[in-house]
């Protein structure tokens, strides 16, 4: 399809504005443009946006297997906010960003928002049809942007929140690299010397036909169990897992394991510091935008990874409703931590509970990345000083048939 570069006069302010327009021909794009009640003074069709996708192009990049990660769509927000801050009309500024994309499928989806745009839309609606890859706050933080006016400071709010997640999923992720490389490792050398030495051992202890310890006796035991029943173990676990997915596939299924979760030793504890550090801060970043207590509080309960919690949300939902601070409907819950009640609490008091909710995210964030490098740090020594227990009985179930063989020759 032709894409038309515009100059025009705004209805109603006579202001004057330029854009780009996406039409079969040049009476269809000023009957777009009359639409959006834009009257052209100049509109020409664009040479140099012709490299844009075509629909035939946007429908194969639709059909791409690639993702939209969250540093990606945080570079994107914040090229986004960048182009408005300076001045560029919308429509021209999508433009822009479709020329510095590189990502398929972020490429076909900018196309798509354009699209819907130039077509009237807002874009906090257009971005809603792509659930996928933007969240319901962001889709609703954009809309409260557009109508409060402030659609730039918004989307660099939004920028940050990515950049900040995506970092945090970052550390977390390259702290338990090396202790999950580890374990995996120690697993296979214990299988490897299951499966391929201890057998070899154990048929030039059976050729000397004498007693064997009671550690030799456990290591090939363990050994000949592990090798008949190894397929059965595989699948006995593939299975457990297929059903516990299953399981938590159900609704209830999914409100008991989100429960547990929190009464699990050490990860229950990191779960809800996850989970607090996200209410607060989605919850703080959509009052700053504009939003209202009770519809930011919807948002928040979408985005909270926990059904149990989400539950529970519905009565904080309630109680504020009915006119309640919001400290007082959290600590109800009883799920929620002492200290996110009282800053919440002073937030109200003081009149800055947006700028109190951003700050206990951010507390809430720094303790996670201490409490993971603190586990990282204490998984290290164990794994290490389970291998040596196990090496250790290794050699010992080895070492103690051969002593008594020498012994016995010696005598």
């Amino acid at each position: 399809m032709p894409v038309f570069e515009y100059t025009a006069i705004e209805k109603g302010t006579g202001k004057k504005t330029r854009g780009v327009v996406d039409a079969d021909t040049l009476a269809a794009a000023r009957g777009k443009l009359r639409e959006l009640s834009l009257y052209p003074t100049e509109i020409v069709e664009s040479a140099r946006l012709q490299t844009d996708p075509t629909e035939r192009s946007v429908r194969r990049l639709r059909r791409s297997r690639g993702g939209v990660s969250s540093r990606d769509l945080a570079l994107m927000t914040r090229q986004l906010a960048t182009l408005l801050q300076a001045g560029m009309p919308l429509i021209e500024a999508l433009g822009a960003l479709l020329e510095q994309t590189s990502k398929a499928r972020l490429k076909s989806i900018i196309f798509e928002i354009r699209d819907k745009v130039n077509s009237g839309a807002g874009l906090g609606d257009a971005i809603e049809e792509h659930p996928r890859v933007f969240s319901t706050l962001y889709a609703n933080m954009v809309r409260a942007g557009e109508m409060s006016g402030t659609l730039e400071s918004v989307l660099f709010r939004l920028a940050d929140i990515l950049e900040r997640q995506a970092k945090l999923k970052g550390q977390i992720a390259s702290s338990l690299a090396y202790p999950a490389f580890m374990a995996l490792f120690a697993v296979a050398i214990i299988v490897f010397l299951m499966l391929v030495i201890v057998p070899r051992i154990q048929v030039i202890f059976e050729k000397q036909e004498q007693e064997l310890p009671v550690l030799t006796e456990i290591l090939i035991n363990s050994s000949e169990f592990l090798a008949r029943y190894a397929p059965v173990i595989v699948l006995t676990g593939f299975g457990v897992v297929m059903l516990w997915r299953l399981w938590i596939a159900r609704d209830e299924g999914r409100k008991r394991w989100d429960r547990w979760k929190l009464r699990f030793p050490l990860y229950g504890n990191l779960h809800l510091k996850l989970v607090c550090a996200r209410l607060a801060r989605t919850l703080g970043t959509m009052l700053q935008s504009g939003l209202t207590m009770m519809r930011a509080l919807e948002v928040v309960s979408t985005v909270i990874d926990n059904r149990h919690i989400q539950l529970r949300m519905e009565d904080v939902k309630s109680g504020v409703r009915r006119g309640r601070d919001l400290a007082v409907p959290l600590k109800e819950t009883g799920i929620f931590p002492p200290m996110m009640i009282h800053m919440i609490d002073l937030g109200q008091r003081s009149g800055e509970i947006e700028d109190m909710l951003v700050r206990v995210a951010d507390t809430y964030d720094d303790d996670v990345r201490l409490t993971v490098d603190a586990l990282v740090g204490l998984l290290e020594p164990v794994i290490i000083i389970l291998m040596g227990i196990f090496v250790g009985f290794l050699v010992l179930a080895i070492l103690l048939p051969i002593l008594n063989m020498s012994t016995n020759i010696g005598g």
